[in-house]
């Protein structure tokens, strides 16, 4: 299906077409100017003023499909009076392609917005004010092309890099804050999720007879446990206006106010705000789809914020999703945009929803966008038994084992190659450069992604697979949220659940394909370059099977394995780092070897054997190093040597041939082929910060598996720390006592208490570790117990029998 797809993509984007008699096929130019008119015939001297224009001149008159009609967009800002829509009567087809394109790429700004002409006056302390049009509405403003903030506390700080929104505060809406807001209504709450998975979002509705603020939101996260008690700030009010760069607009009245920076001249200053949400909308249908146009060298800008409508909850994972972004693809084949700059949008900058084939986003610049750079996203009516939240379970007795999908409602076969993508979730936090769910064979590839405030390139869901991501190059990635990675991944199809030895283990036991019913594809990661100083490099977590992972170099965070079947890893290096394997099944047939660890596997209950990891090399002159879990039979081939690479400085990691150890296998690789490829866009992309190569001795690392631990009601009870917070999902501001065992007839078994429940709180009161943990029953003295335990992820009360 790849080569049949290549072939079709090099027919519809060849500059010559030849028909079979040898005879150049027909073409038919246009023109549009900013100088232009509709009314006119669209030639060279009496060119349209806009690409609606041009779009109905072709549907009502040319010969589409007969002929190859190309559309030149002289330079020019182009204010969009409503979105562009193309439909089926505007396709081409693969012998005649549609083109739309700038004479010079980046000279034509397609403007979902309106440019202001405004008369300022001073207000006071360094605000200005202006009267603005009748009924205008406000969501963004632009001063000199540079998007500017809403009134907001605590004020931005673009120092504060990884810090919540570059500036928060609990006390951010809180009541003695408030009570200096005149009218608060329609100022905004953004929030961290209480995990820091994502984030929420609120409109402000007023004040209540006690002075507390009102709100309403809160859905664009689907794991809802509650906004973070810090990670907190507050837009959109008008008493917070107080430092340059902040503006806010009174709609009532029809004033808007404005705090310039010192260099921002308002008499000179270029004014602009933001009106639409989708500037073009591809829109068709698999029975009648939009085919064989492409888009070229255009600038895509002043897209509308859609995070109040980030309600649509993807499949059991912690996201919501706005199906829209300045470009939407619905019911498309071979639609191609090419060459494209995505500027600041509010929103998404691409979003590819359900029906798409052979979609082609290539040489484009996407940065400083709201929420995702490309979404690739299908219908949950084409899964079979489709759960929504985290905790929702199927009768795997009663399962569809139907290998795939329902029907074919969903995007393939698609392509985001040679791109550039940074600045992800400027207003989201719940965004990816790249996001891929409910989709089949998507390739991500020579494409460069850094600035995000999650992942780089996330995966939701193992349905369907066939996935190729290589050569790339993701790096400055989970910025702002916690417990992921520069590429992350979950699989929480059909047969897993979040009680996964209970019911998911016997139910593999049973039929061991049932991992592979959703995930049926391999996805492949190779030859690719990832740096997360915050999470892990490559990070698949619950549920992700059939996976492919070599030729990958990675910087800082490792590997991670969670809950999955069928993950193959082998000719990777990771510096300074090393293996984690998390909560595994039994007999999962993973395998991983060829490697190359510089750190002792970091394993956090892995219990079973069934799996491969060995045939490593472990970077360091310590044996211990390659010490396996107790009992897994782990690394027995595996070799312990100090290596020495070619130029690790510079970031060539490739090893020198003469201390290669043969019999290991592992093979060089090309370290100077990941990242964006385009001239001009290589010139300006950054590159990850390469680290000083560590030799790890066993025991540096031995100081971060160290725990404290005590026994209490007959139960044994262990701090957690390091990435065991991860494994149990528990975020390290709350801490928490995991149970490691709770033998039969103890007191903590009999009260309900299992092995690997995590103690939170005790009649109420907040425990972190042991010591305040044991602390808190003394206080209690003989007073009942209620224990808040953490049970696969999921909150539950434990009323403790004395």
């Amino acid at each position: 299906m790849r080569m049949s797809s290549l072939l079709n993509n090099a027919i519809r984007i060849a500059s010559t077409i030849t028909l079979s008699t040898g005879l150049a096929a027909s073409a038919a130019t246009f023109f549009v100017s900013p100088s232009g008119n509709d009314s006119n015939s669209g030639t060279s001297e009496s060119p349209f003023s806009s690409l609606h224009g041009a779009r109905e001149h072709i549907r009502n008159s040319a010969k589409l499909g007969v002929e190859s009609i190309e559309v030149i967009v002289e330079p020019g800002i182009y204010y969009l009076d409503d979105t562009i829509i193309f439909d089926s009567k505007d396709s081409g087809n693969a012998e005649n392609q549609v083109t739309y394109r700038a004479r010079e790429e980046g000279t034509v700004i397609l403007s979902g917005g309106s440019k202001l002409d405004l008369k300022w006056e001073k207000f006071r302390d360094g605000i200005y004010k202006t009267t603005t049009p009748l009924g205008i509405s406000i969501d963004q403003l632009f001063v000199n092309g540079k998007n500017q903030r809403m009134a907001r506390y605590p004020n931005y700080d673009p120092k504060k890099k990884t810090a919540a929104y570059q500036g928060f505060s609990s006390d951010a809406f809180a009541k003695d804050r408030a009570k200096n807001w005149k009218n608060p209504i329609n100022g905004y709450i953004h929030a961290m999720h209480k995990s820091r998975w994502g984030g929420y979002h609120y409109r402000i509705t007023g004040k209540d007879s006690n002075g507390e603020i009102t709100y309403e939101g809160g859905w664009q996260n689907n794991r809802q446990m509650g906004m973070h008690k810090d990670f907190r700030m507050v837009e959109n009010i008008f008493e917070e206006l107080d430092a340059p760069g902040e503006w806010f607009h009174n709609s009532s009245e029809n004033t808007l106010y404005y705090f310039p920076g010192e260099k921002t001249d308002l008499k000179t200053a270029t004014i602009e705000v933001v009106r639409l949400r989708h500037l073009i909308e591809f829109d068709g249908s698999e029975t009648s789809p939009v085919t064989d146009i492409s888009l070229e060298g255009f600038v895509f800008r002043h897209a509308a914020r859609t995070f109040m409508d980030t309600k649509e909850p993807l499949l059991r994972s912690d996201w919501a999703i706005y199906r829209g972004g300045a470009v939407t693809l619905s019911g498309t084949e071979n639609i191609s945009l090419l060459h494209c700059e995505f500027d600041q949008v509010g929103g998404n900058a691409i979003f590819v929803n359900n029906y798409n084939r052979h979609t082609l986003i290539k040489g484009c610049h996407i940065h400083d966008a709201g929420a995702s750079g490309v979404c690739f996203v299908g219908d949950p009516n084409a899964v079979r038994d489709p759960l929504f939240e985290y905790a929702e379970k199927n009768d795997l007795s009663k399962i569809d084992l139907t290998v795939g999908p329902k029907n074919n409602n969903y995007p393939s076969l698609s392509t985001v190659e040679d791109c550039l993508i940074h600045g992800i979730g400027r207003v989201e936090r719940q965004p990816a450069g790249v996001q891929i769910s409910m989709a089949m064979e998507i390739t991500v590839r020579d494409t460069s992604i850094y600035d995000c405030a999650r992942a780089g390139i996330n995966v939701s869901e193992g349905t369907w697979g066939g996935h190729l991501i290589e050569r790339c190059d993701v790096f400055d990635t989970v910025l702002e949220t916690h417990d992921h990675g520069s590429f992350n991944s979950w699989g929480r199809d059909r047969f897993w659940s979040n009680d996964h030895h209970d019911s998911t283990q016997p139910a593999v036991d049973a039929n061991p394909e049932l991992p592979f019913i959703d995930a049926f594809k391999t996805t492949v990661i190779r030859d690719s370059r990832w740096r997360c100083d915050h999470g892990w490099d490559i990070d698949l977590d619950d549920g992700s099977s059939n996976y492919h992972i070599y030729n990958n170099l990675m910087l800082r965070g490792g590997l991670k394995f969670r809950e999955g079947f069928g993950r193959h890893a082998w000719n990777n290096i990771t510096v300074n780092n090393g293996f984690h394997p998390h909560v595994w099944f039994e007999n999962s047939k993973d395998e991983v070897y060829k490697n190359i660890f510089m750190v002792p596997h970091r394993d956090i209950r892995v219990n079973f054997q069934g799996n491969r990891v060995d045939e490593n090399i472990f970077y360091s002159n310590d044996e211990s190093m390659k010490e396996s879990p107790e009992g897994l039979g782990w690394d027995e081939k595996s070799i312990v040597t100090l290596l020495e690479f070619i130029d690790p400085k510079n970031g060539d990691f490739r090893v020198k041939e003469n201390t290669l150890p043969r019999e290991i296998g592992f093979t060089n690789f090309p370290m100077d082929q990941f990242g964006v490829k385009k001239p001009s866009l290589k010139a300006i992309a950054r590159t990850p910060i390469i680290p000083e190569l560590q030799v790890v001795f066993s025991s540096d690392t031995k100081g971060t598996g160290e725990v404290s631990n005590s026994f209490w009601m007959g139960g044994r009870l262990q701090n957690l720390s390091g990435e065991e917070f991860s494994a149990y999902g528990i975020s390290k501001e709350e801490g928490g006592i995991v149970v490691t065992d709770a033998p039969a007839g103890s007191v903590v078994s009999s009260s309900g208490m299992s092995a690997n429940d995590v103690i939170q709180k005790v009649n109420g009161k907040q425990v972190s570790n042991i010591s305040e943990f044991l602390t808190a029953i003394d206080k209690v003295g003989n007073a009942p117990i209620t224990l808040t335990i953490i049970r696969n992820q999921l909150e539950k009360k434990i009323e403790v029998v004395r």
